[in-house]
């Protein structure tokens, strides 16, 4: 079937290098509010808790529900965008994470709340699913790192502005407002892409993959509610069954994807020398560090007795660091190429991870600011190449999955980093324990403090080995390679 253009913009009379400008600006924006949305819900999971009486083993699904509805989506929003258009997918996700956020102000209890963030992760997925394809539609090969820099330092000032807005809501007004304020953000957003974004990719029509979708969905599920309630109390029979079932149909789902005619994971991106390399390096750098942020507050609060806001206050000077690097780390990957900014940047954070893997109940916080500075400018040099790498070895015609595979690969670490962290850390000490001062309900006492600080130098050495891992991923791309073909 021939492929149909996209309509021409409209607005001829506007200057290129503004337009494009501007673009990047509303991409940013919805990096920007998806990240404020993942910060701020951390430091306000104890408020949501005591507010609407949420179980201990529920309160996290406030976080992880709206990363597995992202994880699974990804994939299939990225295939709507080139099939319908994915300036227009892009713009469809900032509505409905505005309504999601609306919904999400206004839960009154439990099983609302962990609903309405499902919704909001729906929109999630289609901002930053498309986000990437947008960038790659936008911009040609040899600038797009530089965007893509951009957009990671978009990531960091919304973890920023999540740490320091969520901070002070938490503590002086209202949980509610955390979503409230996505409101004005989100409409001033829709408004200036309405005006300045124009889908230029071709439409190409898909099949979305439902039966793959449905079974990695239920796979996932599976095997996360055991590991979050091995986090919180002893293996049981329903526990047992849940993680083996989990397991099964994750192999099931990689069955269907081989017999499937258009697949939720397009298999033929693999056969692309670097595409590979480039989604595992992006999927094990997710698994160690998305951890990292957790493992802290529950060190600051738990064994350092912090509040939330003065705790996440110590990370503001790495966020800072992390969205300056992030540009220049882009810039350097157009010049030199991805490998080296990549693996550089993973490196750094097996530095950063050592640090982390040393502090003790008497460190001083300096080291945690220090530790989160390195961190921060290996995630910073990692993100825009590695993105830049993906984007460039897919052909243009799957722009949109290949963005939204980046973004599975990269979630499921995300999702899983979370359980195996705890897990790993409450091996020192009582699960339901651990499990309470990660979510902010409880400190420890002194008695206790020194076993729970070794299980978290274990969970801060298992981030390293996967780390270590993602960094011979990336590297692995450094091998000479033929381009792939458009």
């Amino acid at each position: 079937m021939t492929n149909t253009a996209a309509p021409a913009p409209s607005d001829v009379s506007a200057d290129p290098v503004e337009r494009t400008g501007l673009a990047l600006l509303v991409i940013v924006v919805g990096v920007l509010i998806t990240a404020v949305d993942t910060t701020i819900v951390i430091l306000a999971l104890p408020e949501i808790q005591r507010t609407l009486h949420v179980g201990l083993a529920s309160v996290v699904w406030v976080i992880i529900g709206y990363l597995l509805v992202i994880t699974v989506l990804a994939t299939q929003v990225g295939r709507l965008g080139d099939m319908y258009g994915r300036v227009r997918m892009y713009e469809l996700g900032f509505v409905v994470f505005i309504v999601g956020s609306v919904l999400c102000a206004l839960s009154w209890n439990e099983a609302s709340i962990i609903v309405f963030r499902l919704v909001q992760g729906v929109g999630g997925a289609l901002v930053t699913a498309n986000s990437g394809a947008v960038i790659a539609d936008t911009f040609p090969p040899e600038k797009r790192g530089r965007a893509y820099g951009y957009n990671a330092m978009g990531w960091t000032a919304g973890a920023i502005l999540g740490v320091l807005i969520g901070g002070a809501i938490v503590t002086y007004v209202s949980w509610r407002w955390i979503f409230w304020i996505n409101v004005p953000i989100g409409g001033a957003a829709v408004l200036l892409a309405l005006r300045v974004l124009r889908d230029r990719g071709e439409r190409v029509p898909r099949r979305l993959d439902v039966p793959g979708m449905v079974v990695l969905s239920v796979g996932l599920l599976g095997v996360l509610w055991a590991m979050t309630k091995l986090a919180s109390e002893s293996l049981t029979g329903s526990v047992l069954v849940s993680l083996v079932v989990g397991v099964v149909l994750i192999g099931v789902f990689v069955v269907v994807e081989r017999s499937t005619r258009q697949p939720m994971l397009e298999l033929s991106l693999f056969r692309v020398p670097t595409m590979s390399p480039s989604l595992l390096a992006a999927m094990f750098q997710s698994l160690a560090n998305f951890a990292v942020l957790f493992l802290l507050i529950m060190y600051l609060q738990g064994v350092r007795g912090l509040s939330p806001l003065h705790a996440s206050l110590l990370l503001v000077p790495g966020y800072v660091v992390g969205g300056v690097v992030g540009p220049l780390a882009g810039r350097l990957a157009d010049r030199v190429g991805p490998v080296l900014p990549a693996t550089a940047g993973l490196a750094i954070e097996v530095v950063a991870l050592a640090v982390y893997a040393h502090l003790g109940a008497r460190t001083a916080l300096w080291v945690v600011v220090l530790g989160s500075v390195i961190n921060s400018t290996g995630t910073g040099g990692f993100f825009p190449a590695n993105s830049s790498a993906v984007m460039k070895a897919a052909p243009p015609g799957v722009f949109g999955i290949a963005s939204g595979m980046l973004r599975t690969f990269s979630n499921v670490g995300m999702v899983f980093s979370f359980a195996v962290a705890i897990l790993v850390a409450s091996h020192s000490i009582s699960r339901r324990v651990a499990f309470a001062i990660f979510v902010g309900t409880t400190t420890l006492s002194s008695r206790v403090s020194g076993s729970f600080i070794s299980g978290l130098h274990a969970a801060f050495y298992s981030s390293m080995a996967l780390m270590v891992l993602a960094a011979l991923l990336s590297a692995v791309r450094a091998r000479p390679v033929r381009p792939a073909a458009g």
